[in-house]
């Protein structure tokens, strides 16, 4: 089994090179030598990123983000949420998933994802349900997502069952 955690971070550190590369390969007239500087900065976080020293890539696209804050870019790229960032990283992962996983298990997955979309749609449209619930829905749904998202279907099925049992307590049909 191809470990999906580190292909999810690989993807995220992609995505971040992908970002910072169109940005500074635009001519936004901001300026020269904060920009410079960045692509520099960019240089060592590939550098390091192939070195296999992957943390400190990280480190360095977090300062890139930080730079271009403090030096008042308007067109620099912002660092993502939390919730942006996985959905943007999944976005990068797909194709290198489909090449690792077998066909079974991501059918496996993709059938869970739809279930758990269903169902975690017609639980947070429901009327009258208090603010514990809907953060317990929520939970549980980042659970079940989390799930899908390192490959693991036995965990994300818990999940779903959770979200269900749920949903029948408040009346709601899965």
């Amino acid at each position: 089994m191809p470990d999906v955690y580190k292909l999810m971070l690989d993807a995220e550190l992609n995505r971040a090179f992908d970002v910072w590369s169109s940005y500074l390969n635009a001519r936004t007239g901001e300026d020269f030598q904060v920009r410079a500087r960045l692509r520099s900065t960019l240089g060592s976080a590939r550098a390091a990123a192939d070195e296999g020293d992957l943390a400190f890539a990280r480190a360095l696209v977090a300062q890139m983000y930080d730079d271009a804050r403090e030096a008042g870019l308007p067109w620099a790229p912002e660092q993502p949420g939390p919730c942006a960032a996985d959905r943007q990283a999944r976005d990068y992962a797909k194709d290198e998933l489909r090449q690792v996983l077998p066909v079974h298990l991501r059918e496996d997955l993709e059938s869970i994802a739809i279930y758990l979309r269903v169902t975690g749609r017609r639980l947070q449209s429901a009327p009258g349900l208090d603010a514990a619930t809907r953060q317990d829905i929520l939970y549980v749904w980042a659970r079940a997502g989390m799930a899908l998202d390192l490959a693991h279907p036995t965990a994300a099925r818990r999940e779903l069952e959770r979200l269900e049992a749920i949903a029948q307590r408040c009346g709601v049909e899965p």
